[in-house]
């Protein structure tokens, strides 16, 4: 199914290195505008939308989706030629963003992980409290899938991540909206539970130059998730922001953009 599928991408800039740019879940790649224009003068940027976003198929496979899936169709979407890759990918996409560079291995040049939510790893890392924490919400999702109650899933999603009332502030065409675009999530959470990949493993396959943020106030799972991939990458560049949630390249993109662009300054054709 992957290696048919083709994504659809959101381009700005036509000459330098590529960069490949992941949103997280619920989202689109439209929530890399503000970076996307930072670096179009620069670099070639493809915006990808997953399975199920925007223009972009919906996942159909009667198997678990994997991490592997998710790269496949991200890499359709880098332009072509064999040059340097940058990748960047936000929480479910911060993950994808892992495997993907671990697939363009040398030519992954540079990877740059905001938030990012393999879960599986607290499982064998043995943070069993965080890792509930987030299974539970999982757990949420998957029962929205069997029974249709995406309303209430939606609702208990965006007040995880972005703080309690949340929801209650939206208005209700937005809710209704929100509701809608959650249903990919159902299948992201098999390649983010079921993923084996020892930490080890990661820490081996991905670019010594990889940069890795995350904000202060964030979600314990992910604060955990975080403080694993740092000990286990001690030469990572590594951004504890002061605030702005799990949802800091959009609450806060005048404090990431710097951070990503800064990251892929140095990053030629000849890296």
């Amino acid at each position: 199914m992957t290696g048919a599928a083709t994504p659809e991408v959101i381009a700005a800039g036509e000459a330098g290195p590529a960069v490949l740019l992941i949103h997280s879940s619920a989202s689109s790649g439209r929530q890399w505008k503000h970076l996307s224009a930072a670096l179009e003068g620069t670099h070639r940027v493809r915006a990808v939308n997953m399975f199920g976003y925007g223009g972009s198929p919906a996942w159909e496979g009667a198997r678990r989706q994997t991490l592997a899936d998710q790269s496949a169709l991200a890499r359709a979407a880098l332009p072509e030629g064999d040059g340097p890759v940058a990748v960047v990918g936000h929480s479910f996409g911060g993950a994808v963003a892992m495997q993907v560079a671990a697939d363009l291995g040398p030519r992954a040049a540079r990877l740059v992980l905001i938030e990012p939510n393999p879960f599986y790893l607290l499982a064998l890392a043995g943070h069993a409290e965080a890792h509930a924490e987030a299974m539970a919400l999982g757990a949420v999702i998957r029962r929205a899938g069997r029974d249709g109650s995406w309303r209430h899933a939606a609702q208990v999603f965006a007040d995880y991540w972005n703080g309690p009332g949340t929801w209650d502030a939206m208005p209700e065409a937005r809710q209704a909206g929100f509701a809608g675009v959650l249903r990919p999530n159902l299948h992201e959470w098999d390649a983010v539970e079921f993923e084996t990949t020892p930490l080890a493993d990661w820490a081996a396959r991905l670019p010594a130059a990889t940069t890795l943020i995350w904000a202060a106030d964030t979600v314990r799972p992910i604060a955990e998730i975080c403080g694993l991939l740092r000990a286990g990458n001690p030469g990572w560049d590594c951004h504890e922001l002061p605030g702005g949630g799990h949802m800091v390249p959009v609450t806060a993109p005048e404090t990431v953009t710097p951070l990503v662009v800064r990251a892929l300054q140095d990053m030629g054709e000849s890296t």
